[in-house]
C-alpha cells in the first residue's frame, strides 16, 4: 500500500512548496535554550577543560560500536556523564547572531534540541529526571514522579534496557527553534539531526567502556507526556540508553 501521508510530507516539504519563514518576515530569533524549569535545582558540572576521559582512536571506536541492550549493575561517574552530554550538546561559542556552534552539526547552526535524562546510576546525582543546560553546562533537577523510571519504560514499549540503564537520553525538539527559518521543510532536517547527535554517543561511550542503544519504537504521546511536553511545540525525538559494558571472563 502506498504510504500517502510520507509522501505527502515529502512533497510539502520541497523548496517550492515552502510558506514564507518567520526569519524573512522579521520575526525575532528564537531563544537559543529552552528556560530553566520553574524551582529547578541546578547542579554544576566538571568543567569541560579539567575532564580527564582516556583517548580512544577514532577507527577504533567507529570499529567497535554496536548497540547493547544489556549492562552492568555500575554507576558511571559524574565526570563520564559530563563527557556524554558535552560529546552530544555541548557548547563551543555562542556568536553574536546569536546562534550556538556546538559539538554536533544542526542546519544553518539552529540546533533545535534539548536533552532530558532518566538518571538511574550516576554517582553523585539522586535517580529521576534532568535536564541539561547546555548553555553553562550544567544539569536541572526536575520535579517528576517517584515512578518516573516505570512511566518512561512503559512509554518505551516496556524495553528493559530503558529501565535498567545507568542514563536514558530523550531528545526533544524545540519545533519554533528550526522552523524559524525552515518552516515545513525544518523537520527533516530535526530527523537528520538527530542522527548526528545519537552517532556522537555512541562513539564517545566507547571511549568509557559504555555501551549504547538507540530507540525509534516509543509511544510517542506517552513519552511526552510523562517528559510534560506538548507534542507538537515541544515533542521527544529520540531516545537512547546508556550503561556500564559488561566484563566477560575468557
Amino acid at each position: 500500500m502506498e504510504n500517502i501521508s510520507g509522501i505527502e510530507f515529502l512533497r510539502q516539504s520541497k523548496y517550492d512548496q515552502l510558506t514564507p519563514s518567520p526569519q524573512s518576515q522579521g520575526v525575532p530569533i528564537p531563544e537559543l535554550e529552552y528556560p530553566v524549569p520553574e524551582g529547578a535545582v541546578l547542579i554544576h558540572l566538571p568543567e569541560v577543560k579539567s575532564l580527564r576521559i582516556s583517548r580512544m582512536d577514532l577507527r577504533e571506536a567507529i570499529e567497535t560500536r554496536e548497540s547493547l541492550r544489556d549492562y552492568a549493575e555500575k554507576s558511571l561517574v559524574l565526570e563520564e556523564f559530563a563527557y556524554l552530554l558535552w560529546c552530544t550538546q555541548g557548547v563551543k561559542q555562542v556568536t553574536d547572531k546569536p546562534v550556538t556552534k556546538r559539538t554536533v552539526p544542526s542546519a544553518g547552526s539552529r540546533h533545535t534540541f534539548e536533552t532530558w535524562l532518566l538518571v538511574n546510576r550516576v554517582d553523585g546525582l539522586q535517580p529521576g529526571l534532568y535536564r541539561y543546560m547546555a548553555l553553562a553546562h550544567q544539569l536541572a533537577k526536575i520535579t517528576a514522579p517517584e515512578n518516573i523510571n516505570e512511566l518512561l519504560t512503559m512509554a518505551c514499549k516496556h524495553q528493559k534496557h530503558v529501565h535498567e540503564s545507568a542514563v536514558t537520553f530523550f531528545w526533544v525538539a524545540v519545533a519554533e527553534r528550526m522552523t524559524w527559518r525552515y518552516v515545513q521543510r525544518g523537520y527533516r532536517y530535526m530527523f537528520l539531526d538527530a542522527g548526528h547527535v545519537c552517532q556522537n554517543l555512541y562513539l564517545a561511550a566507547e571511549q568509557i567502556t559504555c555501551g549504547v542503544c538507540a530507540i525509534g519504537a516509543y509511544d510517542d504521546d506517552l513519552v511526552n507526556q510523562a517528559l510534560q511536553l506538548d507534542g507538537e511545540n515541544l515533542f521527544t525525538i529520540y531516545i537512547a540508553t546508556v550503561g556500564k559494558k559488561k566484563q566477560f571472563k575468557v
